[in-house]
C-alpha cells in the first residue's frame, strides 16, 4: 500500500511539473502579443485546462489518451516499481529541459520512462509495439504531429490573410486581440484533454497492478479498479487539478522559447497559431495519440512565420528545439532503466 501511494502521489506531483512546464504551450502568444498579463494568462489557460476534465467526462464520455498511455507496457510486465521508476525518470527530464527552457515533450518524457523501466525488467517483449495503441504510433507523431502543426500554421494564417484583407489594420488588429482570448481558451482545452489523460493512465495501471497483487479484501473501495473504464473520479479530478495548478505556477523561461525566439508575434500569428494548434491536438486527441502540446505548438509558430517570409522564422533555434524532442524519449527511458536498477538493488517491491 505504501509503494502505491507513492506512485500516485509523484504521478500526480507529474502532473503538476507537467502544468507549469507545458503553460507557456496555451499562453505565450497571448502573452507575448500583449492580449493578456502573464498572471491573467495563467490563470486562463488554469480554468480552461480544468474545464477539459468537465468535457472529457460529461460530453466525451472517455479519456481516449488515458487509455493509449496504459497501453505502453504489456500487462503482465507491469508492477509497481516499473512505473515508480518510469515516473521518477519522468520527473527528472522535466525538469531539466524546464531549467534549461527546452520546450521538450512532457508526454514523450512519461512514454519514455514508462517503456524504459519496463524493458529494464522484462526486455524488449514488454513494450506493446504494435496497433493502434502500440509505441511505435506514438513514435511516428513524433515526426507526423509537428508536421502537421507546420501545415496546419501555414494553411490556417493563408486562409485567415484572405478572408481579412479587406480590414483596416487597426480594426483587424482589435478583432484578433478578441479572438486570441477564444483561441487560447480552445487550446487551453485541449492542453488539458491531452495531457492529464496521460498521468491517469499511469495512475490506473497502478492500481490495476495492486489490485490483482494484494488481498482484496485489505483493498479500500476507492482504490479498487479492473479496467481503466471504470476508473473512480478521484484520479480523473486529482489529474486535471493538479495539470491546472501547475499551471497557475506559470513557466516563464519556456514562454520566452515559444513566443519570442521562434519568430516575432502579432495578435494575428497569435490568433493563426493557437488555432491550428488547437484544431491539431483535437485531432490526436480524438484518434487516441499521446502527442506532444509543445511539439505541436512550436510547430504552429514555425507555420505561421513561414507564411510571411522564410527568414522569419530563427530555424536554429528550432534545430535546437529538434533535438531535444528527438532525445526525449530514449534518454528518459535510459534514465529510468537505471532507476529500476537501483530500485530493484535496494529492494523496493
Amino acid at each position: 500500500m505504501t509503494l502505491l501511494i507513492i506512485v500516485i502521489t509523484l504521478a500526480i506531483l507529474f502532473d503538476f511539473i507537467n502544468g507549469f512546464h507545458d503553460a507557456a504551450n496555451s499562453i505565450a502568444t497571448v502573452v507575448t502579443t500583449k492580449v493578456l498579463t502573464p498572471l491573467q494568462g495563467v490563470l486562463w489557460a488554469a480554468f480552461f485546462n480544468f474545464i477539459a476534465f468537465f468535457i472529457a467526462k460529461h460530453i466525451f464520455g472517455e479519456f481516449r489518451v488515458a487509455n493509449t498511455v496504459a497501453k505502453t507496457v504489456i500487462d503482465t510486465y507491469i508492477t509497481l516499481p516499473v512505473i515508480l521508476s518510469g515516473i521518477v525518470a519522468a520527473i527528472i527530464w522535466n525538469l531539466f529541459t524546464w531549467w534549461f527552457a527546452i520546450p521538450s515533450s512532457s508526454s514523450h518524457t512519461l512514454i519514455g520512462g514508462f517503456a524504459g523501466a519496463a524493458i529494464a525488467s522484462g526486455g524488449f517483449q514488454a513494450i506493446h509495439f504494435w496497433g493502434h495503441d502500440g509505441v511505435l504510433v506514438t513514435l511516428s507523431f513524433i515526426l507526423i504531429a509537428p508536421l502537421i502543426g507546420l501545415f496546419a500554421g501555414s494553411l490556417i494564417t493563408i486562409v485567415t490573410l484572405n478572408l481579412s484583407k479587406r480590414v483596416k489594420p487597426r480594426k483587424a488588429e482589435i478583432w484578433f486581440r478578441r479572438l486570441q482570448l477564444f483561441s487560447s481558451a480552445y487550446l487551453s482545452i485541449q492542453h488539458g484533454l491531452n495531457d492529464s489523460p496521460k498521468v491517469m493512465g499511469i495512475i490506473c495501471v497502478a492500481l490495476i497492478s495492486f489490485n490483482t497483487t494484494t488481498d482484496p479484501a485489505l483493498i479500500p473501495h476507492w482504490m479498487k479498479l479492473s479496467s481503466i473504464s471504470d476508473v473512480h473520479d478521484w484520479v480523473p479530478l486529482a489529474c486535471f487539478t493538479a495539470i491546472a495548478l501547475g499551471t497557475m505556477m506559470g513557466g516563464w523561461k519556456i514562454m520566452k522559447t515559444v513566443g519570442n525566439k521562434i519568430t516575432k508575434l502579432t495578435p494575428f500569428d497569435g490568433f493563426c497559431s493557437q488555432m491550428a494548434g488547437s484544431l491539431t491536438l483535437t485531432l490526436t486527441e480524438r484518434l487516441g495519440v499521446p502527442v506532444s502540446t509543445s511539439h505541436v505548438i512550436a510547430s504552429n509558430i514555425m507555420g505561421v512565420g513561414a507564411v510571411k517570409r522564410l527568414s522569419a522564422v530563427r530555424w536554429g533555434i528550432t534545430i535546437d528545439m529538434l533535438w531535444a524532442w528527438i532525445l526525449t524519449i530514449p534518454v528518459s527511458a535510459l534514465l529510468a532503466s537505471v532507476i529500476f536498477l537501483l530500485v530493484k538493488t535496494i529492494g523496493i517491491s
